[in-house]
């Protein structure tokens, strides 16, 4: 097997994900995931598409993360290895389908205004 490769995304992360076979190493920007995902629901996300496909240390992950914040790269690194694992196995795709890891989350911050200190905040109204 060949090295497959995936996008995910989420908010203004974007994680590329390298997918081979291995002993279940997972490398996030040079450094260890647990390393580089300190908290254990991060680390939990990440894991999360091997244990619904039941390949626990069957693969190594490199991963290339940039923009957002923790949550935000952690998920896009989910939808990641979840499309790797889907192109490996095209058998995984109902799966992880049902538990919603192959769907990215569309949400975005809404923009500022002009005119608004915010998106949807308005100056202070005074009548007087």
């Amino acid at each position: 097997m060949e090295v497959i490769n995936a996008l995910g995304r989420r908010k203004t992360s974007v994680a590329r994900v390298y997918l081979s076979k291995g002993t279940g190493n997972v490398v996030v920007n040079k450094k260890d995931y647990k390393e580089f995902f300190p908290v254990d629901t991060l680390q939990a996300k990440i894991q999360r598409p091997f244990e619904l496909t039941n390949t626990l240390n069957q693969f190594d992950v490199k991963v290339n993360v940039d923009g957002g914040g923790f949550n935000g790269q952690a998920e896009a690194i989910r939808l990641g290895i979840s499309r790797a694992l889907v192109e490996l196995d095209p058998e995984f795709k109902t799966l992880l389908k049902s538990e919603g890891l192959m769907t990215r989350d569309p949400r975005m911050v809404e923009r500022k205004k002009p005119g608004q200190p915010k998106a949807r905040k308005k100056f202070q109204f005074s009548k007087r």
